[in-house]
């Protein structure tokens, strides 16, 4: 079980990030509701399955706040502008991670997004146990 767990989180993870990339990508073709919120959400989801792929044993809810506190540390990490670090962010993947700019509403973008892949991760594995049986 521990490796169905494992591959199907990787599988998720590497969903959530073409989904991120593509939402970014396609961004002027979708509605703007989406284009302005969903990828940060993605991105919160992203850290979220990240975590489960590396903490699969352990509870989703040590994934749930590793989630928060990862992703509010990275954009809070955002207010620090030093050359150094700008230059960094500056590099396609090092936006990606890091983010450019502190925004408030990125908190509840990524709240979101690790919100409902917790739910969802919950939902999906009772729903496998129960048809299993």
């Amino acid at each position: 079980m521990k490796h169905l767990k494992s591959i199907v989180y990787i599988c998720i993870f590497l969903t959530v990030i073409v989904l991120g990339i593509s939402s970014r990508a396609f961004a002027d073709q979708l509605p703007l509701f989406v284009s302005r919120h969903f990828g940060d959400a993605l991105w919160g989801s992203m850290v979220y399955f990240g975590f489960r792929v590396l903490f699969t044993e352990q509870k989703k809810l040590h994934s749930l706040v590793l989630s928060l506190i990862f992703s509010f540390g990275i954009e809070f990490s955002q207010l620090y502008q030093e050359d150094w670090i700008n230059s960094l962010r500056s590099t396609l993947v090092g936006g990606l991670i890091l983010g450019k700019g502190f925004l408030w509403i990125d908190l509840l973008r990524y709240t979101v997004g690790i919100g409902l892949s917790y739910g969802l991760d919950i939902c999906a594995w009772r729903w496998y146990n129960v048809s299993k049986k």
